[in-house]
């Protein structure tokens, strides 16, 4: 099976979790070609020959993710390379423009993979559903297939020595679509990782009464974990933290190697968006508080006295 995997990147350095599409790409083929695209992208082109052969569409009217124009080159450049399987991770920028490309080929597409069974060339995927209250088993009847995979699910290859090789691909700037014009991007500037590709994420919930009190408490641990914040969508909802915290079912899906729940209660639309995080931690100061039936350590106590003190043990440990 001959596959393809999106390198997403934010115009400088290739986003950690196409790692993942390249781990499972790299587990169900022996064929595997990463596909760097924009412009000025020499850099990610050589840090993506580390794992794979690179196709390359290197040229200034892709300087911005336009989808329409960059779903157009995926679908060109899947078709140019025979591509029978296309790989991205589950990200906004998939969501805005795989599923472009899947339409433009008429493939089959799946998104949010969590597994796979690979059985006689067929695979057996596994995703979530239903703000994962299930898990289903689907088989995608078309060609090529496009799937995306969640980060959390596949690990980084191990890189090689010695990369392999880079082909420059041209594009037909005439027959770019031009449905779509680009006028900017607001990016949250913030020093901390992005909560849906950092290993370490704290999280805050309803027991925090003020946005000062969020960053004091919440933000200082996660300094000193060198973590990501999130917040459940109460603390959303009461204007404390901005939406692109937001944790669950309407928020981000997360499944970091440690996820520390302090003061939320674990209602199923927040669990829907951390559950399958590796390790859970949890503070709250209700016994009966459901994220406990979830959380692989839990603590009875109220997060105003329990984060402190943690913070202050890290403190005197580092």
């Amino acid at each position: 099976m001959k596959a393809l995997v999106l390198m997403e990147h934010d115009g400088s350095t290739l986003r950690p979790g196409s790692g993942a599409a390249l781990g499972f790409a790299h587990e169900v083929s022996e064929d595997v070609t990463a596909f760097v695209l924009g412009e000025g992208i020499a850099a990610m082109t050589a840090e993506a020959a580390k794992f794979a052969p690179v196709l390359a569409a290197d040229n200034a009217a892709l300087a911005n993710p336009v989808a329409d124009r960059w779903a157009h080159v995926i679908a060109e450049v899947a078709r140019g390379h025979s591509a029978e399987l296309i790989v991205a991770t589950s990200t906004t920028w998939a969501k805005d423009i795989v599923g472009r490309a899947a339409g433009l080929l008429g493939g089959a597409m799946a998104s949010d993979v969590i597994g796979y069974e690979l059985t006689g060339g067929e695979l057996r995927l596994r995703r979530p559903m239903f703000a994962g209250a299930i898990t289903a088993t689907v088989t995608l009847k078309g060609a090529p297939q496009i799937i995306t995979v969640r980060a959390s699910a596949y690990d980084t290859p191990v890189p090689t020595t010695t990369p392999f090789p880079i082909k420059a691909v041209t594009v037909d700037v005439a027959a770019l679509p031009n449905g779509m014009e680009f006028e900017g991007i607001n990016r949250r500037i913030d020093a901390r990782p992005d909560v849906t590709e950092a290993r370490i994420v704290v999280s805050g919930g309803r027991a925090f009464k003020n946005s000062e009190d969020y960053e004091r408490l919440v933000g200082s641990l996660a300094d000193r974990l060198g973590a990501a914040t999130g917040s459940s969508r109460a603390l959303v909802d009461a204007g404390i933290t901005p939406n692109s915290l937001q944790v669950g079912q309407t928020g981000k899906i997360v499944a970091p190697d440690l996820y520390l729940a302090l003061g939320i209660s674990g209602a199923v639309q927040h669990l829907a968006g951390m559950k399958n995080s590796r390790v859970i931690t949890a503070i709250n100061q209700d016994p009966d508080a459901p994220i406990f039936e979830f959380a692989d350590f839990g603590l009875i106590g109220d997060v105003y006295e329990e984060v402190p003190r943690l913070i202050e043990q890290l403190k005197s440990s580092q």
